[in-house]
């Protein structure tokens, strides 16, 4: 996207050894390759790049923090609950994070969970010898998780395209809405795609690009080819 030169990507990936998180003091040369990498992007919106960076005491409405918001108001509307058939008196406050979700394994509590892992990559690697069917999309404006790192972890699925990238059009409208990249091995398939102008929460940013690919793959006939193939469907937002 423009945000950094080749030559501060070449020289990160020289001196930093593939480690750009817990880098050791020691090695300045990466140090010095990062610091001009954060110049360059300290100011930059991470969930969309083309929006500017966020202010949490007073954000804007393409913040996260203004939509937890709203989300925290309407929950906790009477009019919205009884709307949704919650019966009064049987819930407090309703509170976007459940931060209750604690589990007795002897590891440092987070702020939703018991524990955090660095890597969910070994439970997908399962998936591939099971009868299972994947949407995997990512914003191509996501500077959280960039869809580059998406693919990366799919590329060591070590798993066969079926059907090589390509845009899909929007319905109705003819304009490119992203590009799809399809991948098979025996019972198992993925599909990946890419929502262009999106960041990090996909559906909120292009409610309508999202739609399409998800209603795309929930009713296409390459998913029904057997009975084994139904058993497992998983949607992941990469947001």
């Amino acid at each position: 996207m423009a945000l950094i030169s080749e030559d501060i990507y070449k020289l990160g990936t020289e001196n930093c050894n593939g480690n750009y998180i817990n880098t050791h003091t020691s090695n300045s040369l990466c140090a010095h390759s990062l610091q001009r990498y954060e110049e360059c992007t300290s100011q930059i919106n991470l969930d969309n790049i083309l929006l500017p960076p966020c202010n949490e005491s007073n954000p804007m409405p393409y913040c996260t923090e203004y939509s937890d918001r709203a989300l925290h108001s309407w929950g906790n509307n009477e009019v919205v609950q009884r709307a949704l058939n919650i019966h009064m008196g049987t819930i407090g406050t309703w509170y976007l994070h459940n931060s209750t979700m604690h589990y007795a394994e002897g590891k440092n509590d987070t702020f939703c969970y018991s524990y955090d892992i660095f890597s969910s990559f070994s439970h997908h690697k399962k998936l591939v010898a099971k009868g299972c069917q994947a949407l995997v999309f990512s914003g191509d404006h996501d500077m959280a998780f960039p869809y580059v790192g998406v693919e990366q972890w799919i590329a060591l699925l070590n798993i066969s395209v079926e059907t090589p990238w390509a845009p899909f059009f929007i319905k109705g409208y003819g304009y490119v809405g992203g590009y799809e990249t399809k991948y098979a091995q025996k019972d198992f398939s993925l599909t990946f795609a890419t929502v262009r102008g999106a960041g990090h929460s996909v559906p909120v940013y292009k409610p309508e690009e999202s739609f399409d690919v998800v209603s795309r793959w929930l009713t296409s006939q390459n998913y029904s080819r057997s009975s084994r193939m139904q058993e497992g469907r998983a949607i992941y937002a990469a947001s």
